[in-house]
């Protein structure tokens, strides 16, 4: 059932995110299109409140819910410069705006971008491992099946690092 749940408010988020920029630039109600975009971490509550009622209940703490917490994580952690993007793309696409700048493919902003991804995606770790300690603090025994993602996410984190960084060791052309 909470996969479910999971699933809804995956597909929820990206429902909210579109009719938003369509309220907001093809409806032409900014205030209407705000209020859909300020519905969207909504759906991260719902999703956390899902797997806290599963674990009340009794239910044995799961991949499912590590996968509650990575999205959770990832969704406050990306959420926002997600629908920046969407929002300059939708306004490009929608209502006539410029294109949005492409991000520079070497240099010393590309550098700085993929350290700044980095430290989103550690954001993202440290909120999503903290929720699956919370879990477990609530579940009372699971810390095995929680923690077993974030075994994963660790070595995710750590390449994703050495990529992002090495940027910052390029030496730039002249």
């Amino acid at each position: 059932m909470l996969l479910a749940v999971i699933a809804g408010c995956e597909i929820g988020f990206w429902v909210l995110l579109v009719a938003g920029m369509v309220t907001r630039y093809l409806l032409k109600l900014p205030r209407a299109g705000l209020v859909l975009l300020a519905g969207v971490p909504l759906v991260d509550v719902v999703m956390l409140v899902a797997g806290v009622i599963d674990l009340r209940r009794g239910g044995e703490p799961s991949f499912a819910h590590s996968l509650a917490a990575i999205f959770i994580g990832v969704s406050v952690a990306f959420g926002h410069q997600t629908i920046k993007w969407a929002d300059k793309w939708a306004a490009h696409w929608l209502a006539g705006a410029p294109r949005p700048a492409k991000p520079p493919k070497g240099g010393p902003e590309r550098a700085r971008r993929e350290r700044q991804g980095w430290f989103r995606h550690l954001l993202a770790y440290a909120i999503g491992c903290g929720l699956m300690l919370a879990l477990g603090l609530l579940s009372g025994n699971g810390y095995d099946a929680l923690l077993g993602p974030a075994w994963t996410w660790t070595i995710v984190l750590v390449i994703d690092a050495f990529v992002s960084f090495s940027y910052s060791t390029q030496k730039q052309n002249a």
